[in-house]
């Protein structure tokens, strides 16, 4: 039976999985049958949660929305619904491009979006969730928007500014999902070190790790997506103290030349971002520090991509991604830059970085051989376990591959491993014990 069934596709990043979960708890306790990304449609309805943060993305979603109303047309749907950050920020004009829609509902407006599908908006499961990821691990989201206006970012245009969750609602939701089972929290926000401003008058994730760290159950929590500016130093010692807090720092960089940095709009410096750096990894013996990077943004020089790459052999980051600049209307560098890097140039740019950054994986990886990391395992894939450790985050970081004729490994568990080889960017390793509900190591 197909009515009452509901596919709910998700674009984009974790921040937008949070909020399709959200939406999952609601139609589910509305009483209808729910699916995520399902590779064909179960349902009667489908709703897409887009995203609108770069070119490439947005089209994504756009192609979503028209293969959804493809299949309308063909009667294989009866509704389409669209919701998130594109239709958040494009709305008019979607609405003008693709009449089939049956609804467009922005980032925010859940009660449209749960009135459109004949359901209501319950409160009182506001922080409860209906989990996609694997039932060990969850994304925990404590703020939306962002204050910063870096020259180059749409996400303030999006989703406003700055607006934190009540640490106690973060809290009750870590405290809801240890008690299903999840055991791995990846706490994330546009701007993870900006927490609290708006609420307390000040910065309070150090705090609010702190409390996160001494809830039962939890056993790893890991930190996404902070900024070098203003950053709290007081999260060091509370990272340092914790055995369940990993040593992980997601921090976006972006570049380290003076010249880019100002023309950026980051608030920060060449000096203030190395001494930051150390400070890190002083007070986090063996932290691993995950980084973001760009090239190709408007005005940048060969000294200064070459400033870059120096810096990234100096820093040595465990982790790395980076990415192209493009421009997005609306920004500060849209309205005022010209877009004056050659694609081919941006693109070559990407490929030096990426390369270099390879060789410093495989050097860093090679260097584990021979210890013993906690890991969990996350699934199994033909011939392996696939696991992580504490400085591996689910999708975006590399992975530990035990052989499964020689391991006796349990999906969503923790164990001792000993890294018997590596990769470019992965591991290889073999159990040596079960650490599940034991002391981490």
């Amino acid at each position: 039976m197909r009515q009452r069934c509901v596919d709910v596709i998700t674009m984009g990043c974790s921040k937008n999985l949070v909020d399709s979960e959200h939406l999952l708890r609601q139609l589910t306790a509305a009483g209808f049958r729910v699916w995520h990304d399902p590779e064909t449609t179960h349902g009667d309805i489908a709703v897409v949660n887009t995203c609108g943060f770069i070119g490439d993305a947005k089209e994504e979603s756009v192609n979503m929305i028209l293969s959804l109303c493809d299949l309308k047309a063909r009667g294989e749907l009866r509704r389409v619904y669209v919701m998130g950050c594109l239709a958040e920020r494009y709305r008019a004009d979607l609405e003008r491009e693709i009449p089939e829609v049956d609804g467009f509902f922005g980032k925010f407006d859940w009660g449209g979006i749960l009135e459109a599908l004949d359901a209501q908006f319950r409160g009182d499961l506001r922080n409860e969730r209906q989990l996609t990821t694997p039932p060990h691990y969850a994304y925990v989201k404590i703020s939306e928007g962002c204050d910063r206006k870096c020259a180059y970012c749409a996400i303030p245009i999006i989703t406003g500014r700055h607006a934190s969750r009540p640490m106690e609602d973060i809290l009750e939701e870590v405290r809801l999902l240890a008690q299903q089972g999840v055991r791995e929290f990846q706490v994330i926000a546009q701007e993870l070190t900006y927490y609290g401003v708006d609420l307390y008058g000040r910065q309070m994730l150090p705090e609010l790790v702190d409390r996160m760290a001494g809830i039962e159950g939890v056993e790893w929590i890991r930190l996404h997506y902070a900024y070098p500016a203003h950053f709290p130093l007081e999260l060091l010692p509370v990272m340092a103290r914790h055995a369940n807090v990993c040593r992980y720092l997601d921090i976006a960089l972006q570049h380290i030349s003076d010249h880019m940095l100002q023309r950026m709009r980051r608030h920060t410096t060449r000096d203030e971002t190395l001494h930051l750096l150390r400070q890190i990894r002083e007070a986090v013996p063996g932290i691993c520090l995950r980084t973001t990077l760009m090239v190709g943004f408007p005005g940048e020089t060969e000294a200064d991509f070459e400033e870059l790459l120096d810096f990234v052999r100096e820093a040595r980051f465990e982790r790395m991604g980076a990415f192209v600049y493009s421009e997005e209307e609306g920004t500060y560098a849209a309205e005022h830059y010209e877009d004056d890097i050659p694609e081919d140039v941006k693109q070559e740019r990407l490929d030096r970085l990426m390369a270099l950054q390879e060789e410093i994986s495989a050097e860093l990886n090679a260097q584990k051989v021979g210890q013993r990391l906690k890991i969990v395992v996350d699934r199994r894939e033909g011939d392996f376990f696939i696991g992580r450790t504490e400085f591996d985050s689910p999708e975006v970081d590399g992975e530990v591959l035990l052989r499964a004729d020689a391991n006796d490994a349990t999906i969503g568990r923790f164990y001792q491993a000993e890294i018997i080889g590596a990769d470019d960017y992965d591991l290889y390793g073999q159990i040596i014990t079960d650490t599940t509900n034991c002391q981490s190591l």
